[in-house]
């Protein structure tokens, strides 16, 4: 399939953000800049800017223009239903601690086809709501032929491309499909301690499982919600 000129241009920045050309807070070129470098027409530009503002990687500042984004932006785990964009339901969070090797749980696992005593790339994020609190925590299981072909993940630094565009740039795989499986049961602990909710609360359970156009997993996320911050609104035709 042949690649936009938009989609082209947007690849581009996208590319020169992650290699730190553009770091966060400093502003990208105007849309008349890149219509003059890529000799296309000045709605071209601004279409292929849009992309990466859709995608929460650069945001508009009056009297500026478009800056990356000073804090990263990721979807709950689960939000990820077919047309919904990534700005659609992001949030800001912080990463919590370094990503580690470590055997996941048994159903992350299960999800993951991964044999018993194997090990995946583990990293964590709190998700946080407009005023700063936890809103969900967030373990994301990458299988080790991924994270081996994609080392940033083993890095803290926020990836200004997107886990995914990255895991596809670096693999070539991508997701097609995405299964979700909501559960409920009492905070643990470190939950706890991260969402800062008493022990004994209830929350929502969210197992998300991405395959790639082989139906291979690409990535378990577990995420964590409590009661008072998880709703789950579905529409269809009856």
């Amino acid at each position: 399939m042949a690649v936009l000129k938009y989609e082209e241009i947007a690849e581009s920045l996208r590319k020169r953000i992650a290699a730190g050309e553009f770091g966060p807070g400093e502003t990208i070129p105007s849309g008349r800049d890149l219509a003059e470098q890529w000799s296309v027409s000045r709605a071209t530009a601004i279409k292929a800017v849009d992309v990466l503002r859709s995608d929460g990687i650069v945001v508009a500042r009056q009297g500026t223009g478009f800056v990356v984004t000073e804090t990263p932006v990721a979807r709950p785990a689960g939000g990820r239903r077919s047309g919904a964009a990534r700005v659609s339901g992001g949030m800001p969070f912080l990463r919590v601690s370094e990503p580690t090797w470590e055997e996941p749980p048994a159903r992350v696992a299960e999800a993951l086809h991964v044999a018993p005593g194997s090990l995946a790339l583990r990293r964590v994020r709190v998700l946080q709501l407009p005023d700063g609190t936890p809103h969900s925590y967030v373990e994301a299981w990458f299988p080790g032929e991924i994270a081996e072909a994609a080392p940033r993940l083993a890095e803290t630094a926020p990836i200004a491309e997107g886990t995914t565009r990255y895991v596809r740039r670096q693999t070539g795989r991508f997701p097609v499909e995405g299964v979700d499986v909501t559960t409920v049961r009492l905070v643990s602990e470190v939950e706890a301690k991260h969402l800062g909710v008493p022990t004994g609360t209830a929350v929502a359970v969210v197992l998300h499982t991405a395959h790639d156009q082989d139906g291979r997993p690409l990535v378990c996320e577990e995420g964590v919600t409590p009661s008072i911050h998880f709703e789950q609104t579905d529409i269809y035709a009856m």
